[in-house]
């Protein structure tokens, strides 16, 4: 298994520009901006690596009469049943009991069969790999798949095309987003990791020399909840990013501050970018152009009031 480099990105961005939005960039702060990507069709950046992952599939005649099939904590799922449905393809979507309600409810609204299984998300993918090898579906997964992670990677396009900037800040779960961030910037601007304390799956990789297990627990667990980094990610972000955590507590204050003084609406896991700012996790340099990445914002909005 290799790597996503910045031709997979362009090949993505090509294809699949018709099918997902250009998401705004807010400059808040005189150094700082916010990508919003919670804008993005079904309220993340998974829309990018959904459609490209269907609609290769589709030019490629490999789409089978089973459809597609995810697992998911909510927003892959929510983008694969979006991509699905704009595309004409049924779509089955395994979440684990730590899903959100309101992630739930928009897979059902978005017409796809939905199906628990599993505390977290690693045991709901192992649930859904047996009902593919049921059914013939074709498999989209979260995060280690060429294609999806080439699909995230376009936001790293756009960005350059949007701003002046010298370091990105990306939240981190499976590592999907990252990698197509660095393959995307290729060397353009610094990427700088962001994941919770209680999941640290690429920092623990990066000390380990290789993908290693880790606890899944806390705020941000519905969509940083994988177990481990995946192997693309891996071999695409090490040696290229810096790498920090940030506690629950520094994520639900970003999460609130955001609202609070931006009214960007951010799950926990969007808000986790901004989060190592805010704390301290990650200390600019003078005069340093940061963008944080808004990844998310699938949440229940009565939950903003702090």
């Amino acid at each position: 298994m290799t790597g996503v480099a910045r031709a997979d990105v362009e090949k993505a961005a090509d294809r699949m520009a018709p099918h997902v939005l250009r998401t705004p960039v807010a400059q808040v702060a005189p150094h700082l901006a916010l990508k919003l990507e919670g804008m993005q069709h079904a309220g993340s950046f998974k829309a990018r690596g959904a459609f490209n992952t269907i609609v290769a599939a589709r030019d490629g005649g490999t789409i089978p009469g089973g459809g597609v099939i995810a697992a998911s904590g909510g927003n892959h799922g929510l983008a694969v049943a979006y991509a699905a449905r704009a595309l004409g393809v049924p779509a089955e979507i395994f979440v684990p009991e730590v899903c959100s309600p309101v992630k739930i409810e928009g897979l059902r609204a978005l017409g796809a069969r939905v199906t628990k299984a599993g505390a977290i998300y690693s045991e709901a993918y192992e649930a859904s790999r047996k009902r593919a090898a049921e059914t013939g579906a074709l498999e989209i997964h979260a995060y280690d798949q060429v294609d999806v992670v080439a699909g995230q990677g376009t936001l790293a396009l756009e960005l350059l095309e949007q701003a002046e900037f010298d370091t990105v800040l990306v939240a981190v779960g499976g590592g999907g987003l990252v990698a197509g961030t660095v393959a995307g910037l290729d060397g353009r601007a610094a990427v700088v990791a962001v994941e919770p304390e209680r999941i640290p799956t690429l920092h623990a990789a990066l000390a380990a020399g290789g993908p290693v297990p880790v606890d899944v627990s806390g705020v941000a667990a519905d969509a940083l909840g994988a177990s481990r980094i995946g192997a693309i990610a891996y071999e695409t972000v090490a040696g290229r990013v810096s790498s920090v955590l940030v506690t629950d507590d520094a994520i639900v204050e970003a999460r609130l501050a955001m609202w609070r003084d931006h009214r960007v609406a951010a799950e926990h896991a969007g808000a986790a970018a901004l989060a190592a700012l805010q704390s301290g996790a990650y200390v600019p340099a003078e005069g340093e152009r940061v963008v944080a990445v808004v990844c998310g914002s699938n949440t229940d909005p009565t939950t903003l009031a702090g």
